[in-house]
């Protein structure tokens, strides 16, 4: 038998709208199924130099949790750029500030550092309640079980 090995291209990719809802989910989980169903390779011709997987939106981010102390004992470190810059963040204070920020951070962070991975980056759409703008898309829900 001869087998042909697919290699999907920007022309030939289906990309699909996925809904992720992120209610009492673990963010680490979470994030894990973003960035693999944002990189495609939940799907049979995933292409590793090629943007083949999904746009996806993840709805309810305020409501993301984190297991044991980390919601408290986490931080995000950024730098402003100045000396003596550096400044520190806990989760439960950026889920105050800006509840898609955390999501968004650990989804970028699975994700390749090269520019195929901001190009993946740029598929997300991380909302803070139930509603989004893209119904005009028709994504269909999927439940982070059934991918992984």
């Amino acid at each position: 038998m001869s087998y042909k090995t697919v290699s999907l291209n920007s022309a030939t990719v289906q990309k699909n709208w996925v809904l992720v809802d992120a209610t009492n989910e673990v963010a680490g989980r979470l994030a894990a199924t973003v960035a693999y169903m944002l990189r495609g390779k939940n799907k049979p011709g995933f292409t590793p130099h090629v943007d083949c997987g999904d746009n996806v939106i993840v709805i309810n981010a305020e409501k993301i949790r984190f297991t044991g102390n980390k919601m408290t004992d986490k931080q995000y470190v950024r730098h402003t750029g100045y000396p003596g810059g550096q400044r520190f963040i806990t989760p439960a204070a950026l889920l105050k500030k800006k509840p898609f920020a955390v999501v968004e951070k650990a989804v970028k962070g699975m994700l390749p550092k090269t520019r195929l991975g901001a190009e993946q980056f740029r598929n997300l759409h991380v909302y803070e309640g139930p509603s989004h703008p893209h119904e005009a898309q028709k994504p269909t829900l999927i439940k982070l079980s059934e991918i992984r």
